[in-house]
């Protein structure tokens, strides 16, 4: 008898050790199925923002100029993304964003006032050689030409030709402190500089040309070169 009941608990025990595994399994599985997106302020205004995927505030403090929204993980699918200043809960703009199995994705938010809008980019974030930093140029400033941009002294720019809402693939570069030219492509003028930032080995970055060429007046911002760690 008691040897028949010491089989029935080992063969329980067996089983549920069994399904533990097999729910175990199935949570991985489905980890397959999570997307990722972090969301940057671009827009050109002193204005700040609280931002909400499907109804839910994702940022601890509203967002500045160039500031970020570190990534936030979500089932794949379709999600909205609405925007309000930070002393209003009137809905500035919504976005409808896909989030694709597997992906980290960027969202910016661009333009001010009534031709207020967004940006998705899809995220590399590879890194081939843990020794160098991951830089992307992107030409956020609505009114601005084709940029270029270029190491301060160098001779061969590192991206060029890039006009409004165009985001570059990442390149790598030694890491340590550069000073950046943002350069009209027509021309050659330097419009914005970005002045001894440290780029760190194994980071990505968001070099963003942002602002306005014509200002209309003090709450909108002029021409910028701003860089932002991915994260």
């Amino acid at each position: 008898m008691k040897n028949s009941t010491l089989k029935n608990f080992k063969f329980l025990s067996l089983t549920l050790m069994f399904l533990i595994t097999l729910s175990a399994c199935k949570k991985d599985e489905v980890s397959t199925t999570i997307s990722y997106l972090r969301t940057v302020n671009a827009s050109p205004t002193l204005a700040t923002y609280n931002i909400y995927l499907n109804g839910s505030v994702i940022n601890s403090a509203a967002i500045p100029y160039a500031g970020s929204v570190a990534y936030t993980a979500r089932e794949a699918g379709s999600y909205s993304l609405k925007f309000t200043t930070a002393s209003s809960t009137e809905n500035l703009l919504t976005k409808t964003v896909s989030l694709s199995p597997n992906m980290y994705q960027s969202f910016f938010l661009i333009n001010k006032g009534t031709s207020l809008d967004g940006l998705t980019v899809s995220d590399d974030l590879s890194v081939p050689a843990t020794d160098k930093a991951y830089i992307r140029f992107i030409n956020l400033s609505p009114d601005a030409p084709a940029m270029d941009l270029i190491k301060n002294g160098a001779t061969t720019a590192l991206f060029t030709n890039k006009t409004y809402k165009t985001a570059t693939a990442f390149v790598q570069v030694d890491a340590g402190s550069y000073t950046l030219d943002a350069k009209e492509t027509s021309g050659g003028a330097v419009k914005a500089s970005l002045t001894g930032f440290t780029f760190v080995a194994g980071y990505h970055y968001d070099v963003i040309y942002g602002g306005l060429v014509t200002p209309a007046d003090d709450t909108q911002r002029p021409v910028n070169l701003q860089a932002v760690t991915i994260k």
